[in-house]
């Protein structure tokens, strides 16, 4: 199973923000996209989603999704979005309550979930008990209850301190090395986009074309050693050589309205 964008174009209005964007990204494989403020990052992942029907091209799933697989694609939000009211336990019920599942069945489903994240001693615990690192695990386990074939990510560290980022992201290797979802993940942030993708894709600033398609060949598990480190640093470079024109045009262009 795979994921395929074919010839995405969109605009808001007579504002073009995306530009023939076509990408696959492999049942597995973690694509990191990263570019200028404002180039269509969140837009693209909306339209991936089925939020937002684009202006032109496709959006594909080839293959069959596992057969345990509840929801072929789920999303991760920035902001949690989590139901204050409701538990942790409740919180990642939620996303089960519209399928034709039993009692049994969902809760099994919910206690799995939680166990795979860490979050089984705060089962009953409501979000406002909880530091946002925490919160944002809730999120992955809401997303992995329904076992999906597709998992997209919209900036899920970005509201998080610098501690709470660099743990969350050892969490995210695990459990992706765990899973093996295939996963579109949004960042503005290159060192979190290195320590993540199997492939990195470059927007170009409004509209979001692809510039460039950046492949990260170190294992995941072995970036945070010191022999990764000077290639880690050669592909930061790149990365960052390739968009730091338009990124620092585009941050000015905010600042100036």
């Amino acid at each position: 199973m795979r994921l395929v964008v074919e010839g995405v174009w969109h605009a808001f209005g007579a504002t073009a923000v995306l530009e023939d964007i076509s990408l696959t990204v492999d049942a597995s494989e973690v694509v990191v996209v990263i570019g200028p403020s404002g180039c269509g990052k969140s837009t693209l992942l909306s339209i991936v989603g089925g939020l937002l029907q684009p202006v032109a091209g496709t959006v594909a799933i080839e293959g069959a999704p596992p057969k345990e697989s509840l929801n072929p694609i789920t999303f991760v939000f920035q902001d949690f979005a989590l139901l204050p009211w409701r538990s942790v336990r409740d919180n990642v019920a939620f996303a089960l309550e519209h399928h034709a599942l039993s009692r049994a069945e969902r809760d099994r489903l919910v206690h799995d979930a939680l166990a795979r994240t860490g979050l089984s001693d705060f089962a009953g615990a409501l979000p406002k008990q909880l530091s946002g690192g925490m919160r944002q695990r809730v999120g992955i386990a809401r997303a992995l209850a329904v076992s999906p074939a597709v998992c997209l990510m919209d900036e899920p560290l970005s509201a998080l301190d610098a501690q709470t980022r660099e743990i969350l992201l050892e969490d995210f290797r695990l459990i992706w090395e765990r899973e093996r979802v295939a996963t579109v993940y949004i960042t503005h942030n290159l060192d979190e986009a290195l320590r993540l993708a199997d492939r990195v894709v470059v927007l170009s600033r409004r509209p979001g074309r692809i510039k460039d398609v950046i492949a990260v060949p170190i294992p995941r598990p072995e970036r945070t050693s010191e022999a990764a480190a000077p290639e880690l640093a050669r592909l930061h470079n790149r990365l960052w050589r390739l968009i730091r024109d338009e990124a620092i045009a585009a941050d000015r262009e905010l600042a100036l309205h």
